[in-house]
């Protein structure tokens, strides 16, 4: 396929563009390569100028929601989000699943693996991207530009309708900078409730807890046990599930200076910092309870753990308050990040009303992702038998969410074969492709080992009905989304004889965001006369001002020709 470049003007040393020639070999500001338009956008946030196709969300040069995140705040924003029910819930379910001591925690440390590998995705996608906020939403709009809208109008379902956390969407709706305050100050308090279990084993391993006769009985044969198919795979979600949040910085990538270095550095510590707490604390956990009552506790682990070594009284009362404490402050976390990945969504113009989604009045705050949250929470505490709940919902979106993790790494594939087609220079950072092969292999097996049954039977999975509803739920919910945008897109458009264009909007607070209209068929070739290749009219363009001045507001401005839906 033929690709062409145009070169309206280039870049000056400020960041802006100029159409001045500098003398240096000038850059494209359009990259055609067939029905594929890459245009060159500059955002705020200290990143270098990049080229991103053109249907996807339009770049905010200027983000509305300010430049707040720094290095300690992209730290606790993935820790916090680590750092929920998960290292404290699910331990049992995993010794149950694998079977013994030794392979639960091998698991543990394969969590670590797996996490680090799709943090090398994120991180060689936001070096193409840098000044995108949404992380997964970005990424695979970019990845799979065509069939036109699919991808976004999928994964938009899922982000939307699975945008499970709490009442705490109140808390963060007000100030951005207050939110990440509080997120950080919540994080310090969840790092050092985990040190304290830490510790705690470890004096319990030297034998000093009189409550505990032989700490190291666990230990003894650790690999004692027998494991099934099933246990393992379910055993892998929960891992999965408690190391999710690892990428939860990805998610306001616009709203941070020097994002590739900043991400880098502080991702991996991030993760590192929590593997190591993850690690210690299963091992408190064997130090001071029994294999058996482990394995059958219908507690959370760490009440067990404290009951153990306490003894029951106000201190261990206090002690579950922490862990209610961090489980907050993870859904606090998980507010922010996801807020910003619904908040580009609706961007994208794949939801309806784009306005509601991308606008950040009254407060500069995404106000309207967090409603929604709100909204969606309180129907799944009320809606659900309470205990499959817990149960169900995690399993349901780790298996869409290993789907798009496997199109998100191969998709990595496809940029950057375009990216080499079109000449353009490698990204600021780059995955391994070992790495990126270990995390297609370790999502595909999730998408499809839940469907081998647990040996008891069709109902003795982790939930009182059919063991794999929950797989047959994400599939539904997937196919759903490609029929909708099937008849959303192709079908009632033919019947009704209009066609789908996208338009920019910018809103009072300086907010952009695509529009899909509705265009009738007669006036499709005059309409894409007038708007370039990101929807912007080239009308109004013209009588802003004298074609250097356009240049310098517009970057990547062009006339977009033929029919961009093909």
């Amino acid at each position: 396929m033929p690709f062409t470049w145009r070169r309206p003007f280039t870049f000056s040393h400020d960041g802006g563009p100029s159409a001045e020639d500098s003398g240096d070999e000038p850059s494209a500001a359009e990259v055609s390569d067939g029905s594929l338009k890459y245009t060159l956008e500059k955002g705020g946030n200290d990143s270098q100028p990049s080229y991103q196709e053109a249907s996807g969300a339009p770049v905010e040069r200027h983000s509305p929601l300010g430049y707040t995140v720094g290095p300690v705040t992209i730290v606790f924003l993935n820790v916090s989000k680590m750092i929920g029910t998960g290292v404290y819930s699910t331990p049992s379910a995993i010794l149950k699943g694998t079977g013994s001591v030794g392979l639960s925690m091998i698991y543990w440390a394969l969590g670590f693996l797996t996490s680090i590998a799709s943090l090398s995705v994120y991180l060689e996608y936001a070096a193409y991207f840098p000044n995108r906020s949404g992380s997964e939403v970005v990424y695979l709009e970019q990845a799979y530009p065509r069939p036109k809208w699919l991808l976004p109008t999928a994964f938009a379902f899922y982000a939307v309708v699975l945008s499970f956390s709490s009442s705490n969407a109140i808390v963060v709706s007000f100030n951005t900078r207050f939110s990440f305050w509080f997120s950080n100050g919540i994080g310090i308090i969840k790092v050092l409730t985990l040190i304290f279990i830490s510790i705690t084993g470890l004096v319990v391993l030297g034998g000093n807890v009189s409550r505990i006769p032989d700490p190291h009985a666990n230990f003894v044969d650790a690999f004692e046990g027998r494991a099934t198919p099933y246990g393992l795979t379910n055993a892998l979600y929960r891992i999965i599930f408690s190391y999710a949040g690892y990428e939860n910085a990805f998610n306001v990538v616009n709203e941070v200076k020097n994002p590739i270095k900043q991400l880098r550095r502080n991702g991996f510590i991030s993760l590192g910092v929590v593997t190591v707490l993850y690690l210690l604390a299963n091992i408190s956990y064997f130090a001071a309870i029994p294999k058996a009552d482990l394995r059958g506790a219908r507690e959370i682990a760490a009440s067990l753990f404290f009951t153990r070594v306490f003894g029951p009284g106000n201190a261990i009362r206090g002690l579950n308050f922490l862990i209610a404490l961090s489980s907050f402050g993870n859904l606090i976390a998980v507010t922010l990040g996801s807020s910003r990945m619904i908040r580009e969504c609706g961007r994208q113009g794949v939801l309806p009303y784009p306005r509601f989604w991308a606008s950040t009045r009254p407060f500069n705050t995404p106000l309207g992702p967090y409603a929604v949250k709100y909204v969606l929470t309180t129907l799944m505490i009320l809606a659900p038998p309470a205990g499959d709940a817990f149960n169900f919902i995690m399993d349901l979106q780790v298996y869409p969410l290993s789907f798009f993790n496997v199109l998100m790494a191969v998709g990595l594939y496809l940029v950057r074969y375009r990216r080499k087609r079109l000449g353009l220079p490698r990204a600021e950072f780059r995955a391994w492709d070992p790495v990126i092969i270990f995390n297609i292999v370790v999502y595909v097996y999730l998408l499809v080992m839940p469907w081998y049954p647990p040996e008891g039977g069709v109902f003795a999975g982790d939930v009182s009905f059919w063991y794999a509803t929950y797989v047959v739920a994400g599939i539904g919910i997937l196919i759903g989304c490609a029929v909708y945008y099937y008849f959303w897109i192709r079908v009632i458009p033919h019947f009704r004889g209009y066609r789908i264009r996208q338009e920019t909007i910018v809103l009072e607070d300086g907010a952009q965001s695509h529009s899909l209209v509705k265009v009738p068929v007669g006036e499709i070739e005059r309409w894409d006369a007038t708007h370039d290749a990101v929807g912007r009219s080239l009308t109004r363009t013209s009588e802003s001002g004298s074609d250097n001045n356009v240049a310098s507001e517009k970057v990547g401005a062009v006339v977009q020709t033929g029919d961009p839906e093909k």
